[in-house]
């Protein structure tokens, strides 16, 4: 007997085809390379210093013992925050932010082997990398049910909405306001009878009642 088999959950990575996966994660790597890189040669360029693909790619470069090494740290991490804007305009959904953020610290690692021909054996780049990707993952995921829990306005803002309902309570009480001038109100006045065959006025019963 053939087993019926479960369907996907809701959310699940079965609806991101694999090839819109691997062009985000590219796309994504591209972005972070290119914003570190950029934001080191401006430092580097401010500080006077020459700028070479070491910075970027070598882990030795990262040396808790100078100066260099230190803004190199703090740099990396300013693009940790621009790699949250681009997790949060390419992916949008907070469940697969800490998957994308792993993926881009461990292709990092990758690439930092291959350029250095060995695995980093540097402490600050490992704590470096730690406190990135945690805060790409927190504030990733922050980001995006934020403004996946923004309430939706259909057809205008919230304060047309309101002016929409203030004229319909408007409208509501004139209609009121005419069927007593039709003869539905109480009290002292004039108005028309009900059923339009004229008018009629109001008189006192004080009369009335005195005289019987």
């Amino acid at each position: 007997m053939a087993r019926r088999r479960r369907p996907p959950r809701p959310g699940a990575l079965t609806e991101l085809p694999p090839l819109k996966i691997l062009s985000q994660i590219i796309l994504l790597q591209v972005i972070w390379y290119a914003a570190g890189t950029a934001l080191i040669l401006f430092t580097a360029l401010v500080a006077g210093r020459a700028f070479s693909f070491d910075m970027v790619l070598s882990w030795r470069s990262l040396r808790g013992d100078t100066t260099n090494g230190w803004m190199l740290g703090l740099v990396w991490l300013l693009n940790s925050v621009i790699g949250v804007v681009a997790l949060l305009v390419f992916v949008s959904r907070s469940k697969l932010i800490p998957d994308f953020a792993l993926t881009l610290h461990f292709v990092h690692l990758v690439c930092t082997s291959l350029y250095s021909h060995s695995i980093p054996q540097n402490w600050l780049w490992w704590a470096l990398q730690v406190v990135s990707a945690t805060m790409m993952t927190t504030l990733g995921m922050w980001t995006c049910q934020w403004r996946e829990l923004r309430p939706i306005t259909f057809g205008g803002s919230s304060s047309a909405q309101s002016a929409a309902q203030s004229g319909d309570a408007m409208e509501a009480s004139a209609s009121h306001g005419g069927d007593e001038e039709q003869g539905y109100g109480r009290g002292r006045g004039r108005g028309r009878g009900r059923d339009g065959a004229g008018d009629y006025e109001m008189v006192s019963m004080k009369g009335e009642t005195g005289a019987n």
